[in-house]
């Protein structure tokens, strides 16, 4: 399917790729009229989705039930009054029904907003009124429940509710009645219709020092994550990609539904409660995963089980990306499964940037190189390039064209957006260095980067030395007052659970591991043991929350 968007998609190698690589966008592109329902006349049998929960329950689902479920479900939400342009928040956790509700709203010409079923009242509420939300539809999960009603007082756009499951909390509509009774869906026509430069999906990005913004997506933004699936991710036709995500992260459409299925796999979802390293493991080799996306956080405690207790035959491909990844998991995975990870870089903002591509040797600890669907470059403080070895800010040029899969903006917030992307550049606020081999590094977030006695110091690579030492399970490295050097670095660190904190000489024999590992200035002067990090309710690490308490004290 993805070749008919390509103006070439078999490469010999990286260099070709990066020369001939092109996305050709229709006039008029619409994912699931032009995808699903495509794949639903010329293959209906082909599947789409092998949904599990952690109760036993299985379900697949074929490209014609996904068209039929779409229909249906558009169907129903028309007749609550939802239509192009008006904003659905979806809160669904991991299930199937997410599925149904985004195809419904892309036919529609609506907006989704997945969310994470985290939201307490306060955070529903300024979602709420920032976007104008005018339904919302979640799982009828007692809590998460209490909290949207709790919110509807002060959340006036709000019209419609919609609860998923087997009870509906009174004042709500039941999305499986609704769907099961819906009339024959009548695809909008005329002003109705979506178009391209139409707001798709809207995201909250994690907002670790203010509100969260609202990350634009239009509807050509599918077509980006093409490169994300099928050539970072390496997924195959009739394969079946598992990547571990909640349906409320921007994480789930890069590897749960847009480029997967494009490149004709079918997308693997488990559905599961708690996390655990085994079960995980079991499922990918009894269902038979070809591909496998993960953050750091989940490889880091996959290994440390026994591979060899599990069928992994199937599994070719392992990619990982959400937070930069220790040289020390690469390692450890390669050892026991015999898979480099190829690690990739994104936003919210973006599809991937930067990724290990198969034409590639990984080496640990590196993104990789540019997508050449991005004109990726570093420049430095005064805007200049960046020569290889300097550290700079990685910036998308978008002076000459707008590149599909990069964000349209951040809603009814043109400082904002003009904050980040001016003067022909998008300025991703990350930093990295690049190698002689064209190889990026990831440094860490522009305000992340520690500057001692004139040395700058990134965050991620002391990071990447502490977790070599079999003591430490998870950690952050920030930036703590110094009067005498500006600033000093700081480790904040969770044990293992062989280890106890309140141990001095722990502390120093940490510290004079990473002066082994790497070069003896970036040491943390100060350790400090905690049992757990400040983190976003997307999971990432809340440095700013760490340096403030440092300078508290």
């Amino acid at each position: 399917m993805f070749e008919k968007y390509l103006k070439k998609s078999d490469f010999e190698s990286l260099d070709d790729f990066k020369q001939n690589f092109e996305i050709i966008v229709p006039e008029q592109f619409n994912f699931a009229y032009d995808v699903v329902d495509e794949y639903a006349r010329i293959n209906p049998t082909k599947r789409a989705i092998c949904w599990v929960n952690d109760k036993g329950e299985t379900h697949d689902f074929s490209f014609a039930d996904l068209k039929l479920a779409s229909d249906q479900t558009a169907s129903f939400f028309q007749s609550l009054g939802i239509g192009r342009g008006d904003k659905v928040m979806m809160i669904l956790k991991r299930r199937y029904e997410f599925w149904f509700s985004i195809l419904a709203l892309h036919k529609i010409g609506a907006a989704g907003i997945p969310a994470t079923h985290l939201l307490t009242p306060k955070d529903l509420i300024y979602r709420n009124n920032a976007a104008g939300v005018k339904m919302i539809i979640s799982v009828a999960e007692p809590e998460i429940i209490n909290n949207i009603n709790e919110s509807m007082d002060k959340s006036p756009t709000v019209e419609k509710l919609v609860s998923v499951g087997e009870s509906t909390p009174q004042g709500w509509f039941s999305f499986r009645d609704g769907k099961a009774n819906a009339g024959p869906f009548l695809r909008p026509s005329g002003d109705a219709t979506p178009k391209n430069n139409d707001i798709s999906l809207l995201y909250f990005t994690s907002g670790t020092t203010a509100n969260p913004k609202m990350v634009i997506h239009d509807f050509t933004y599918p077509l980006g994550h093409i490169v994300t699936a099928k050539y970072w991710q390496n997924v195959e036709n009739d394969g079946l990609h598992f990547t571990v995500s909640d349906s409320g992260w921007a994480k789930s459409v890069w590897g749960k539904i847009y480029g997967q299925w494009l490149a004709g796999a079918a997308v693997f979802v488990y559905d599961f409660e708690k996390f655990t390293p085994d079960d995980m493991l079991s499922k990918i080799g009894d269902f038979g995963v070809t591909s496998f996306c993960a953050p750091p956080t989940i490889y880091r405690y996959l290994i440390r089980e026994d591979f060899s207790k599990y069928n992994l035959s199937k599994l070719k491909w392992a990619v990982v990306a959400g937070e930069p990844l220790n040289p020390i998991v690469y390692e450890t995975f390669f050892q026991q499964t015999g898979l480099k990870l190829r690690e990739g870089f994104g936003q919210t903002e973006t599809t991937v940037q930067i990724a290990t591509f198969p034409w590639m040797e990984p080496k640990p600890g590196s993104m990789g190189v540019p997508s050449p669907q991005f004109d990726v470059q570093l420049i430095d403080s005064d805007s200049n390039p960046c020569e290889d070895g300097d550290v700079g800010q990685i910036v998308i040029r978008t002076s000459e064209k707008i590149p599909v899969g990069l964000f349209s903006g951040y809603y009814q917030d043109e400082e904002k957006t003009a904050s980040c992307h001016h003067g022909g550049l998008y300025y991703t606020g990350d930093l990295a260095w690049r190698d002689e081999d064209g190889y990026y590094w990831f440094v860490g977030r522009v305000d992340d980067v520690i500057k001692s006695s004139g040395y700058r110091i990134g965050p991620f690579e002391v990071e990447s030395a502490l977790m070599t030492h079999p003591a430490v399970i998870e950690c952050a490295v920030t930036g703590a007052p110094d009067e005498i050097r500006g600033q000093v670095v700081k480790a904040t660190i969770i044990l293992a659970p062989d280890y106890r904190p309140g141990n001095d000489e722990l502390a120093k024999e940490i510290q004079e591991h990473v002066k082994t590992v790497t070069a003896p200035y970036k040491y943390p002067r100060i350790v400090e043991f905690v049992t757990e990090l400040p983190k976003t309710i997307s999971g990432k690490i809340r440095r700013v929350e760490i340096r403030e308490r440092s300078e508290q004290k």
